[in-house]
């Protein structure tokens, strides 16, 4: 019964005390510059509205732990694509979305 008791105890205070530990981590985080959620700068490659893809060459991506490279991208919205065209230089954050890279947040940098 004692080892049940400890069982339950130990669960209950991990429940109970893990979204306090996840906030100061998150807090840390943001104090010390943490850059997963940078933007990237990119390059536009190609456009395809059908299929609301974007090939980008870009820079490394922090949250993604990925080294520059040109790929392929879906986007979050549509309607970004008709604000691009090749040739843009673009800041953007991509990220997995049902396990597919895509971007979420587009900005066109003007020269």
């Amino acid at each position: 019964m004692k080892p049940m008791l400890n069982t339950l105890a130990l669960g209950l205070s991990l429940t109970l005390g893990l979204p306090a530990w996840a906030e100061t981590q998150h807090e840390r985080h943001v104090a010390a510059g943490d850059h997963s959620t940078a933007l990237a700068e990119g390059l536009v490659k190609k456009i395809d509205k059908a299929q609301g893809k974007l090939t980008l060459k870009h820079g490394p991506l922090a949250n993604l732990e990925m080294p520059g490279m040109t790929m392929v991208f879906r986007v979050e919205d549509a309607n970004w694509l008709d604000q691009v065209k090749p040739g843009d230089s673009v800041r953007f954050l991509a990220d997995r979305v049902n396990g597919v890279f895509t971007v979420t947040r587009l900005e066109v940098v003007k020269p």
